[in-house]
């Protein structure tokens, strides 16, 4: 187990459910990723970069719903400011992205 967290820490995270609406090519990154822009409904739009390229095309991302924590400060990746923080799961160096099993209102919070 990693570093123990409290229940007051915990809340802190906002995870909330986005629609990704955008992908582009993202060659100045250090390794090979997206950027995304993701709509979160009344959160707006946001933007992320993603090193999801192995399991994923731009295709298969398109209109697809993920789970990203909203409430981390900007953070600049080469000429990209990311926004947010798009979930996944790794699993020998893969990224598998955290989605809904349903679709749900973009904006949506994770509990």
């Amino acid at each position: 187990m990693e570093k123990i967290i409290t229940f007051e820490d915990f809340t802190k995270i906002d995870l909330r459910v986005g629609t990704i609406i955008e992908v582009n090519d993202f060659p100045e990154a250090r390794n090979p990723a997206y950027q995304l822009t993701i709509d979160f409904g009344d959160l707006g739009i946001k933007k992320s970069s993603a090193q999801i390229t192995t399991l994923y095309s731009k295709a298969d991302l398109q209109n697809c719903q993920i789970v990203a924590v909203v409430n981390f400060p900007k953070k600049q990746i080469a000429k990209f400011m990311s926004e947010c923080l798009v979930m996944g799961a790794v699993k020998d160096d893969d990224v598998y992205l955290l989605q809904p099993e349903s679709k749900v209102k973009n904006g949506s919070s994770v509990n």
